[in-house]
């Protein structure tokens, strides 16, 4: 159950498989039965496009956070299918860090925060955020919160300090770039908003947000 020559090849079966019938656990299971997280990371890295593209797919399921920096790259990666399957993937594994405790709290702050309860949510991450001051998510849900409670300079705050503990949360850097700017601070925004598509280049919103503030700083006498 590891790496060899025909590995990667197999792996390419599996989810060409699954692109035909859509039968996600099924190629779990072929994928679990035979890979190692480990050799699912070095395929994500260097094997050829459809592997990449496999491997990727499988972190985004079956890895933890320790695959973040794996899934943080591939964010950058030549083909744009392996990016988009990597914001997918890498937002999963976020949420998978510390006690299953801690993992159920931040799906329940996202729930919070889906159902824009920003009050309730930014009490329950900043518990998370005492208790477990590691987990980046935690830091960055506050910071959600926050910004949609137009707290913005807490929410600059919350989302610098995800970008200190987990360098590839590229949602952390997009929601600072837009609470300053909202804050008037126009220059610190485009430094936000070019830190996030540099870590994900696929963030198309923040890219037209990045032109049109370029544009507006030219024109300001």
């Amino acid at each position: 159950m590891d790496y060899q020559p025909s590995a990667a090849a197999l792996l390419v079966d599996y989810y060409e498989q699954y692109l035909i019938d859509q039968d996600m656990g099924a190629f779990l299971r072929q994928t679990s039965d035979r890979y190692f997280v480990g050799t699912l990371e070095r395929l994500a890295a260097a094997g050829e496009r459809a592997a990449r593209r496999a491997a990727v797919l499988a972190l985004g399921r079956l890895a933890d956070y320790r695959s973040n920096a794996i899934l943080g790259k591939a964010l950058t990666d030549a083909d744009r299918g392996v990016r988009t399957l990597a914001e997918n993937a890498i937002g999963k594994v976020w949420l998978r860090l510390g006690t299953a405790a801690q993992q159920r709290r931040l799906t329940a702050i996202a729930e919070q925060i889906d159902e824009q309860d920003f009050e309730r949510a930014a009490v329950l991450a900043g518990k998370l955020v005492q208790e477990a001051p590691w987990i980046a998510h935690a830091w960055f849900q506050r910071g959600v919160a926050y910004f949609n409670l137009a707290q913005y300079d807490a929410s600059q705050r919350d989302c610098h300090q995800a970008l200190e503990i987990n360098a590839y949360h590229f949602r952390a850097a997009a929601i600072m770039g837009q609470a300053h700017q909202l804050s008037g601070n126009l220059v610190s925004a485009l430094e936000c908003y070019r830190r996030a598509l540099r870590i994900n280049p696929q963030l198309e919103d923040i890219r037209a947000r990045l032109i049109q503030l370029q544009r507006t700083l030219k024109e300001k006498p």
